[in-house]
């Protein structure tokens, strides 16, 4: 299939529901970018690089972080914890240079304990033309602050209480007026909305069986109407994203997830978890207490827990966080390949563009591979540091977070 065709496919089947809000243009606004599925509608991202070399810049930034950047225009916003000052930051980046436009403190408190594999700084903000809303974890409760482009704090929220023994994370999901966020923890967990202008909770519902999980929702629209679906806390379930009331709930298939589910406009992919591994494609149009009888095809090969996989066409693509990439076919579930990627343990969710698919793993290897029945590795792209961020991307090119520099490669086409 020639890569318009590709690309025409994905951003079809990805807009059978985008949320109820747009931008003026497909700026990476949140985590996963636009569509909340790794799907960049641009076929013309650089597919080789290094850390030197098709390199347009790279910035250094201070302290840690795993969140990922996101973009509006020409800024980029970054999240970072600065460890030794037990400081929580936002940056404001020039996106032409990287230069540091502003950095805020948005967030003073005792460090929480953490996974090894998580970061005081891991939840992605979302931003609009008005406001970048970014979450992180105050003690015991979730903190989440809202500011303009300028860098001024318009409010602060604390929508509950949040307790895990391996961190916090949750990435704000955009819906009409609001930004919905997961709560999902080892308490009362919860679901919530709060109303962009003012922080105020719009609708909180809870969530069952008190399990921490990280899974970043996405909103669809099916049979005319839109959709939150959602894995953690042992199952899958969806809401109402105008109301937040459940509108089906599927028991399991195992207990904890991280990685964001994925919707071709039939069939909803969920991969899971801990302590069993699944990837499952179930029919999201049930109601009320469904089944398995909703599960069109499941496998155990190839399950990532923390990366999320994406969609192109009919072909579904993941790749497990021990580095194993697999294809399959998104009707039936049958193999096209399964192949070891040789770049070590992967952390960061995967990105399309045109007939490409980028992973990249923690140690700072790039894999793209042909978005193919049969496996090709078009390039192997090496930056020299560590990177457990997903990508971003804006017209031209791919913006990759490392434990030390933001890089920017490929030059910029708008």
């Amino acid at each position: 299939m020639p890569t318009l065709d590709r690309r025409s496919l994905l951003v079809a089947t990805a807009a059978a529901a985008i949320p109820a809000y747009a931008a003026d243009e497909e700026y990476w606004s949140g985590y996963r970018g636009p569509r909340g599925d790794g799907s960049c509608a641009s076929a013309d991202l650089p597919a080789s690089w290094s850390g030197s070399q098709n390199l347009e810049w790279k910035t250094p930034l201070p302290g840690r972080g795993h969140a990922s950047p996101v973009i509006w225009g020409n800024r980029i916003f970054v999240p970072a914890a600065l460890e030794d000052r037990e400081e929580r930051v936002l940056i404001c980046l020039d996106r032409r240079n990287g230069r540091t436009l502003w950095q805020r403190t948005v967030l003073k408190s005792p460090l929480e304990q953490i996974h090894r594999l998580n970061s005081y700084a891991s939840s992605t903000p979302l931003v609009d033309r008005d406001r970048v809303y970014v979450p992180f974890l105050d003690r015991e409760e979730m903190f989440v602050a809202a500011y303009d482009h300028g860098g001024n704090r318009l409010w602060e929220a604390r929508p509950g209480v949040f307790a895990s023994k391996h961190g916090f994370s949750t990435s704000p999901v955009p819906f009409k007026n609001s930004i919905i966020l997961n709560g999902d923890h080892d308490g009362p967990g919860y679901l919530t909305a709060l109303d962009r202008k003012t922080g105020k909770t719009l609708w909180k519902t809870n969530r069952p069986n008190n399990t921490r999980s990280y899974c970043t929702p996405i909103i669809r629209t099916l049979n005319g109407k839109p959709l939150l679906m959602m894995s953690g806390s042992k199952c899958v379930a969806a809401y109402d994203p105008e109301t937040g009331r459940e509108q089906w709930m599927l028991d399991g298939p195992t207990e904890q997830f991280v990685a964001a589910p994925v919707f071709d406009g039939k069939l909803l992919f969920i991969t899971t978890g801990y302590p069993d591994r699944h990837i499952i494609a179930l029919k999201p149009d049930g109601a009320g207490r469904i089944t398995e009888e909703q599960i069109v095809w499941r496998t155990r090969k190839g399950c990532s827990y923390v990366p999320a996989p994406v969609l192109v066409g009919n072909l579904f693509f993941i790749v497990s966080d021990s580095g194993f990439a697999s294809c399959i076919n998104a009707e039936t579930g049958d193999l096209h390949w399964y192949e070891r990627l040789g770049s070590g343990g992967h952390s960061a969710s995967l990105i399309t563009s045109g007939d490409r698919v980028y992973f990249l793993a923690d140690r700072g290897i790039a894999t793209v591979v042909r978005a193919s029945k049969s496996y090709e590795v078009l390039a192997t792209n090496e930056l020299g540091e560590e990177t457990y961020a997903s990508p971003a991307v804006a017209p031209g090119q791919l913006f990759i977070r490392g434990v030390q520099h933001l890089f920017a490669i490929g030059r910029p086409t708008t």
